[in-house]
């Protein structure tokens, strides 16, 4: 119970969930630059961070990196360095804005609990009581990498939603598992995870998944994997609604995050930071 108060205050959310949080932001002030020392910090130890930055992308460690410091309300460090764009020759603003990739992961959990504050469901509801695909799972056992072919065995016990929120549930992670047949399994299934343009739902793409076998029965051990994108479908069973349309009504809007979504608007796509992937010691 302590992780889960922790998640919770990391975000700022209380029992009173949308309204109390609705109101709360209306009250509270925007966030204003100032002098470090009016907070109790020294400018000269904050500017020593730009070495550190721009070394970083010297040596090419990133393409661009901005980096915000805020202390009792007030910004103290607020500066961009590098790249958004190194084939359009377009440099990182502070205003930029990054795909946060898994960092939704931690937003998606936050949704999720906010729907166990409500008394949708209990942490150690098995999934299959909810996504009936997920009944009579396997874990592996042995893999052909000539053909695909694998043996499995039946799990010993289900899989929980506490465990998709732990990454214990015994899912893989496709094309970024460490685990070479977990990612010929599925790209052999279709599994769709990392970033897409096309038209899959996340219904369909969860219920392929649910098939596969595991990388080790329920609750043994941590497996990063793609537990959450299980959650996303949950939520949008628990709520009713699309899972963006969720976020966007009990999350995004109320937090005022004014440049977060899933498709972003055309009047704010010449702020996206571009994918960029080292090619011959340079971004491109």
């Amino acid at each position: 119970m302590k992780q889960v108060f922790l998640l919770l205050s990391v975000f700022g959310l209380a029992t009173e969930l949308v309204q109390a949080q609705t109101k709360s932001l209306k009250n509270s002030p925007p966030l204003a630059e100032a002098a470090p020392e009016t907070v109790g910090m020294s400018s000269e130890r904050l500017n020593r961070l730009d070495g550190v930055l721009q070394n970083a992308i010297a040596q090419s460690s990133v393409p661009g990196v901005s980096a915000l410091i805020v202390r009792n309300g007030k910004i103290v460090y607020y500066k961009a360095f590098g790249m958004a764009d190194n084939t359009a020759n377009r440099s990182l603003k502070r205003d930029d804005i990054f795909r946060i990739a898994s960092m939704s992961k931690a937003i998606t959990s936050t949704a999720v609990m906010m729907l166990w504050e409500e008394g949708k469901f209990q942490l150690d509801d098995p999934i299959s009581k909810y996504i009936p695909e997920f009944k009579n799972q396997t874990v592996l056992k042995n893999f052909k990498f000539q053909d695909s072919t694998y043996t499995t065995e039946p799990v010993k016990s289900e899989i929980t939603i506490r465990h998709l929120l732990t990454h214990t549930s015994g899912l893989g992670y496709g094309v970024i598992d460490a685990d070479e047949r977990f990612k010929a399994m599925y790209h052999k299934a279709g599994i769709v995870d990392l970033f897409t343009t096309e038209p899959v739902k996340i219904g369909d793409n969860i219920k392929k998944l649910a098939k596969l076998p595991l990388h080790h029965h329920p609750g043994e051990k941590y497996v990063y994997s793609e537990g959450l994108d299980v959650l996303g479908y949950f939520i949008e069973l628990m709520s009713g609604m699309p899972f963006d349309e969720f976020l966007r009504k009990r999350f995004v809007e109320p937090l005022g995050m004014g440049d977060t979504y899933f498709y972003l608007p055309d009047a704010k796509a010449s702020r996206l930071v571009a994918i960029q992937k080292p090619q011959n010691g340079q971004w491109v």
